[in-house]
């Protein structure tokens, strides 16, 4: 049973769109139904939906609240089952197998669920109750946004059929191209296919894909999902060519990282510089650490240490990410005969600092109290934050581990 989120008061029925403004190069990062009504989407340039939609509202992210938000959400879920997977900050499957007997059957916990969101929030959840977790997500988005749809086991041939086979997690364009070839434009189409010539023309990959063309997916819900990094970046309005300014960037982002890690409980050992020039071209840096870190000032060390190895040109954009994540709780390999072994994130050559940690978690507490923007390193003092809501297209976030076959192959 997913759920998926919707605003309503006070722009309910505006074309509203969140993303960064058009006198630079920001983009959109999600538009209202109304909004796309005039063709304004996801990834677009400001710039373009603005000459697509003139009326068009535009609201900067606030990545903070919406963090709220979500679990608000998630708290309402696991008041009905402790069987919650989150997809996103507006989504998540439940599995209520097992709490029919206080609640009632799936159908009467997802309308229960959908006016408790309404109610403690004021946002319209779109819900798909189905036998199956691929079933349910392709039920809840047939009828967005303020929609209830259920699947039951012997309307699975009929809902499915007539689709487009491009439904199919694991169908993308490149996937959905070769199946024209071979005359399938339905799932109805795959599903007539012998599984072992999709098989021998897809690979493990074309097993997956029919076997959800005929409603078959026996993936469990998984309360935790396994987070594999934490990345930021930044287009900037202008190419950056000042090496300080671009400095003081990955300070900020450093920063929010290693926030974001322990807020989750995670620690970090590969981190990953990208760097994008005015002609486009990227490259990319790459250090793993001894042991893993969720320290800001340890990231910044190894960011700058990045930064220094790539060309010194004007850039476009600007990122940081963070992966070879593991659980704060997982215990440190102790050293050989007792050697004093190095702090999480630190080489072998650099002094054990608890002081810093203690003082990370005392600084996490006044952000978690009066706000992320509370605490902030001197030197970012006057400069303008933009990891936490930044609207143009680079603002990276929690990157989980995807649904089983749900990439397009190249």
């Amino acid at each position: 049973m997913p759920f998926q989120l919707h605003a309503t008061q006070p722009l309910v029925g505006k074309p509203v769109a969140v993303g960064g403004p058009a006198r630079g190069r920001g983009v959109i990062a999600a538009a209202s139904y109304e909004a796309r009504r005039f063709g304004v989407r996801s990834a677009m340039p400001t710039a373009q939906a603005l000459r697509l939609c003139p009326d068009l509202v535009l609201l900067p992210p606030d990545f903070e609240r919406y963090t709220a938000e979500s679990r608000r959400i998630m708290e309402i879920f696991r008041s009905y089952t402790p069987l919650v997977e989150p997809l996103s900050l507006d989504e998540a499957f439940l599995d209520v197998a097992g709490c029919q007997h206080l609640f009632g059957d799936a159908i009467e916990i997802g309308r229960a669920i959908k006016r408790d969101i309404l109610r403690q929030t004021g946002l319209v959840a779109s819900v798909g109750v189905a036998p199956s977790k691929f079933l349910a997500k392709l039920a809840s988005d047939l009828d967005k946004p303020d929609g209830f749809r259920v699947i039951r086991p012997d309307e699975v041939r009929a809902v499915l059929d007539p689709l487009p086979v491009s439904k199919i997690f694991g169908v993308g364009p490149r996937t959905a191209l070769r199946l024209e070839g071979l005359g399938v434009h339905t799932v109805g189409d795959l599903a007539s296919l012998r599984r072992e010539e999709v098989l021998r023309r897809f690979g493990s990959s074309g097993a997956w894909i029919h076997d959800l063309a005929h409603g078959i997916d026996p993936r469990r819900v998984v309360p935790r999902r396994e987070e594999k990094s934490l990345s930021i970046e930044r287009t900037f309005e202008r190419d950056l060519a000042d090496r300080e300014e671009l400095r003081l960037k990955l300070l900020e982002f450093s920063e929010e990282l290693a926030w974001r890690l322990r807020a989750a409980g995670l620690r970090g050992r590969t981190v990953a510089l990208k760097a994008r020039y005015w002609n486009f071209k990227t490259v990319t840096r790459t250090r793993t650490l001894d042991l893993a870190t969720n320290l800001g000032p340890r990231l910044y060390s190894v960011a700058r240490e990045l930064f220094d190895r790539v060309p010194h040109v004007p850039m476009r954009l600007l990122g940081l990410q963070v992966s070879g994540l593991e659980d704060v709780r997982v215990p440190v390999q102790g050293t050989l005969f007792g050697a004093p072994r190095p702090q999480a994130g630190r080489t072998s050559g650099e002094p054990a600092d608890e002081r810093r940690e203690k003082v990370s978690a005392g600084l996490d507490q006044l952000r978690r109290k009066y706000g992320r923007g509370t605490v902030v390193p001197a030197s970012l003092l006057g400069h303008e934050r933009t990891a936490a809501r930044d609207g143009s297209d680079g603002l990276g976030g929690v990157e989980t581990a995807g649904e089983p076959g749900a990439g397009d192959e190249g």
